[in-house]
């Protein structure tokens, strides 16, 4: 699958040697040579992948700078760091053990819009590459320090204060899925004076449970939390993107409360608007309104909300999905940075996360997708379905189609990364959210 959201597939069949050859030196023609990042999460093929790919940059003429396996935005750290001329990310994301995915950065370190996608996309299936003469073809090189500058530029932030977490004395729990937080997350918890407790971390890609951050996937965690007494929980996925929090008493917050929270502590320090995705709750809209300022919707996906931040000027953002978006650090969810904001929130405000989660406006998110192979129906189809039926409620159609009720909304789009469509709805009970989308999906079932 090609998307904003990268090139994705089950390695060995849908992705393979020749596609990952083929795009990467589409990337690489693109940028016109230069130097590029490469780094990746734990996955079992990763290491395979990561020969492909630089082996292809060098021969159209990039040079390479190997970050080994690191989270995601540390990948986009890098990238700054060096002023290098892109970046590529060797990851799935929340996907299964057996895909792989190439995620594409520019010189900017933000992931590649729509725009510059296609024009990647067109090079690829041109097979017009700007392979290079054995004299002419890049250099490697090993960024071994990419996670300590990474934790550095966190500390650096004038609102994190190391010295005010470490004397709270935190004791956390980190399952990092043996992703690529693994040791990056434990390594930043630690620098800040925190106890750390790690469940599964060994970054071997051999993940204990489905890696996606979601409640049914976390009951380990919340038991381990509660019986060993822990101040919080922490949770990310493969890649170390995404952020799930648990309370003391083994409660999730909620990926949707990771944002508003991170929103909530931004705000009483930098005054100005917020921007998340459609699919977000309607929380962080309460919170940016609690402090005075307005929170911006944009389609779904990173790139969107990046876009969307920087054209409202923004003081942070993010994504339902546990995603924290730091445009003071850089502009990508970053789950280290959203780490670091939780711990100076609670240690400033002195409470436990289960005081903090019940001062939080409560309402409750469904997630669930239509498989359209099962459904024998296109997106398209089932789109304009609920368009046509809904019309008069003034639907969204930024990003698929998203209709608000007073009493919760409901959004329909097409996933950027698996053949489905993506149904999320919010209400103030977990019953009302599902019969919204019982009701709505009577339309074209």
């Amino acid at each position: 699958m090609v998307s904003v959201s990268g090139i994705r597939g089950i390695f060995g069949t849908d992705l393979n040697p020749q596609n990952l050859v083929n795009y990467t030196a589409a990337y690489g023609t693109w940028l016109k040579g230069g130097r590029v990042v490469v780094g990746r999460d734990s996955r079992v093929t990763g290491q395979i992948c990561e020969d492909i790919v630089t082996a292809t940059l060098q021969s159209v003429g990039c040079d390479v700078i190997k970050t080994g396996i690191v989270p995601t935005p540390t990948v986009a750290m890098s990238v700054l760091r060096h002023q290098a001329d892109g970046g590529i990310v060797l990851t799935a994301s929340h996907n299964p053990a057996e895909w792989n995915a190439l995620k594409l950065l520019n010189r900017k370190s933000e992931f590649l819009d729509a725009v510059q996608g296609n024009e990647v996309i067109k090079i690829s299936e041109s097979r017009k590459f700007s392979w290079e003469n054995y004299d002419q073809t890049g250099h490697v090189t090993n960024d071994t320090n990419a996670v300590i500058e990474h934790i550095h530029a966190i500390l650096d932030l004038p609102y994190i204060d190391e010295d005010r977490i470490a004397e709270f004395g935190f004791t956390v729990a980190v399952d990092a899925v043996n992703g690529g937080a693994s040791v990056a997350l434990p390594l930043l918890l630690e620098t800040l004076g925190v106890e750390v407790h790690k469940l599964n971390c060994e970054p071997n890609g051999i993940f204990p449970h489905n890696p996606e951050p979601l409640p049914e996937n976390l009951g380990e965690i919340c038991k381990f939390v509660k019986n060993n007494r822990c101040d919080l929980g922490i949770v990310t996925d493969p890649d170390g993107d995404r952020l799930a929090l648990i309370d003391e008493n083994g409660r999730l917050f909620g990926e949707e409360y990771t944002q508003a929270s991170a929103f909530d502590f931004i705000l009483t320090r930098k005054k100005g608007p917020v921007a998340t995705n459609l699919s977000s709750s309607r929380v962080v809209d309460d919170i940016a309104e609690m402090h005075g300022q307005h929170c911006y919707r944009s389609a779904v996906g990173e790139i969107n909300v990046v876009k969307k931040m920087q054209q409202v000027n923004a003081v942070i953002g993010g994504e339902g999905n546990g995603g924290v978006i730091s445009p003071d650090l850089h502009y990508g969810r970053d789950a280290l940075v959203g780490t670091a904001m939780i711990l100076q929130l609670l240690a400033e405000r002195g409470i436990p996360a289960s005081s903090y989660r019940d001062t939080l406006p409560d309402y409750q998110i469904v997630k669930d997708k239509i498989s359209l192979s099962e459904l024998g129906k296109g997106a398209d189809e089932v789109l304009d379905l609920l368009l046509e039926k809904y019309t008069d409620q003034n639907p969204d159609t930024t990003d698929g189609v998203k209709i608000d009720f007073k009493e919760g909304w409901v959004h329909f789009r097409k996933s950027n990364t698996e053949p489905i469509v993506r149904v999320y709805a919010e209400a103030k009970t977990t019953e009302k959210a599902k019969s919204l989308i019982k009701e709505l999906s009577t339309v074209f079932q």
